[in-house]
């Protein structure tokens, strides 16, 4: 491993069969039923966000192309990349998220490479002999020339009972003048308590990647599979969406948004406290 951080680099390679798109008046979609189901890689959910890609997605834009993030073309886009099937988003909140994202004045899009968005990723470890499960938050960060994948966070339930840190008169703690007895009295924290993380500071906060690392390097876990990847972004001013992709019969398929908030003070970091399990 070239490094202390453990990184995980994710290929998905679903692969969904691809249908014709209504064209309506030029630079908008016809929403014909099968649009969704050709959102098959999350790279293409990004380029119809943006406005990026032709109707049928057979090219590419760029930005001397006349279509390259077309205000009408990409609300058609935007509309159709909601999971209609079981989010419950109200077309009211659509409607409000689209114009703020399309507007002509102030246009807002996603940028692979930029901070905002994570990916949430479920796996399956052996630990200690029983198979348990385990959630990364992963996030992109610059390395050399380009960019990569780095785990961000570990909630693995195993671990949530390892710190209970005792507060108020139920907490240990080592007297104010135990500098004069030369800290003889640590005892109290290395050996007669079985609280040992009741003589940290207030702030203290365990660093349950750091434990998962070690225990990896003594061969206490072990990867089996991924069997879940969804996506956080907070790259829109005033909004939070989640990307989920859905694998099922029908038309409204692939990596669509399945939830929608729109932010007011303080909700951005109520939500990534709760992505984060710090709650």
């Amino acid at each position: 491993m070239r490094k202390s951080v453990l990184i995980f680099v994710f290929f998905i390679t679903n692969i969904f069969i691809v249908s014709g798109q209504g064209i309506g008046s030029p630079g908008t979609i016809k929403d014909d039923g099968r649009f969704a189901a050709s959102t098959k890689q999350l790279n293409q959910f990004f380029r119809r966000f943006n406005g990026e890609e032709s109707i049928d997605g057979n090219k590419r834009f760029y930005p001397k192309d006349s279509l390259f993030q077309n205000p009408n073309l990409r609300k058609g886009f935007i509309s159709l990349l909601f999971d209609n099937e079981t989010s419950g988003i109200s077309p009211d909140l659509k409607n409000q998220f689209i114009e703020s994202v399309a507007s002509s004045n102030f246009p807002q899009f996603l940028i692979f490479h930029r901070t905002g968005w994570y990916a949430e990723v479920d796996a399956i470890f052996n630990y200690k002999g029983k198979r348990e499960d385990v959630t990364f938050i992963m996030k992109i960060q610059p390395e050399g020339l380009g960019y990569e994948w780095v785990i961000d966070q570990v909630v693995f339930e195993p671990f949530k009972n390892l710190f209970n840190k005792p507060i108020g008169s139920e907490k240990d703690f080592l007297h104010p003048l135990s500098h004069e007895l030369g800290f003889m009295n640590m005892r109290r924290a290395f050996q007669d308590s079985e609280n040992p993380e009741s003589f940290t500071p207030t702030s203290y906060s365990p660093d349950y990647l750091a434990i998962f690392l070690y225990e990896m390097k003594q061969n206490n876990l072990r990867f089996e599979t991924v069997n879940g990847v969804k996506f956080h972004f907070f790259q829109i001013g005033g909004w939070y969406f989640e990307v989920n992709q859905f694998n099922r019969p029908g038309y409204n398929t692939g990596w669509l948004i399945s939830n929608l908030v729109k932010l007011g003070p303080g909700d951005k970091e109520t939500l990534l406290r709760y992505i984060y399990d710090q709650n």
